[in-house]
């Protein structure tokens, strides 16, 4: 049976209208957006088995790429950027309360602010927060993909954004894939040398957070700053 013979209580456009989006479940949302199924499957039925296979979970589903989502029959290109889309607006929204003149007070503000960025990447990335007297947001840039071991992180470009930007201090994050956050020794000497270029132009290294799965470790909080 497809959607169009459903009941209006049934149909999960009808039943936002009526009763709001929260009265329908992920797989419902997910089928308003991507519109049709096959002839064989509802779109709600394709999105209740594309959620199952992966745990019903979106943040999981938000991982995969658009080649992943283009092998379940029903889903194309257009669907599948779609889908995307919308998962990266859900990731946004969570962003946009630490935007500008939001201040950062320690290791866990930090490490909410970087997490939902980084903690389902499956490679390393490494970014840099500026922050001005008050530890209030001035910007936030990436410094390096492919991780601290593979690509040199360049300090000097780290220092030239927080100069150019009048930033005084900054911290910096970087994530594990592996989900253990635990320091090597590559990110031991990189921070040492981050500070220690910091203080030759009058800028402070706050801290350096890496990023594990739900956990993180802060050099500042271990007394490594």
């Amino acid at each position: 049976m497809k959607i169009k013979d459903w009941s209006d209580e049934e149909r999960p456009r009808e039943r936002v209208m009526s009763l709001g989006v929260e009265a329908v479940s992920s797989a419902e949302l997910l089928a308003i957006l991507i519109g049709s199924g096959t002839p064989e499957v509802t779109s709600v039925d394709l999105m209740r088995s594309v959620l199952a296979d992966h745990g019903d979970s979106l943040r999981t589903l938000g991982t995969l790429t658009r080649h992943e989502l283009q092998q379940y029959n029903g889903i194309g290109p257009a669907k599948a950027v779609t889908i995307q889309a919308a998962l990266e607006l859900g990731k946004r929204l969570m962003l946009e309360s630490k935007g500008p003149r939001h201040r950062f007070s320690g290791s866990a503000d930090v490490h909410e602010y970087f997490s939902v960025r980084m903690r389902d990447l499956s490679h390393e990335e490494c970014h840099v927060l500026l922050l001005d007297v008050k530890n209030q947001f001035v910007g936030h840039h990436v410094v390096s993909r492919g991780g601290i071991a593979e690509s040199t992180v360049d300090v000097r470009l780290i220092l030239r954004q927080a100069l150019l930007t009048g930033a005084p201090n900054l911290i910096l994050a970087h994530n594990h894939p592996s989900g253990n956050p635990m320091p090597s020794r590559q990110d031991q000497e990189l921070t040492k040398r981050l500070s220690a270029a910091c203080q030759t132009v009058s800028l402070r290294l706050l801290d350096h957070i890496i990023i594990g799965d739900n956990t993180y470790y802060s050099f500042a909080d271990e007394g490594g700053i």
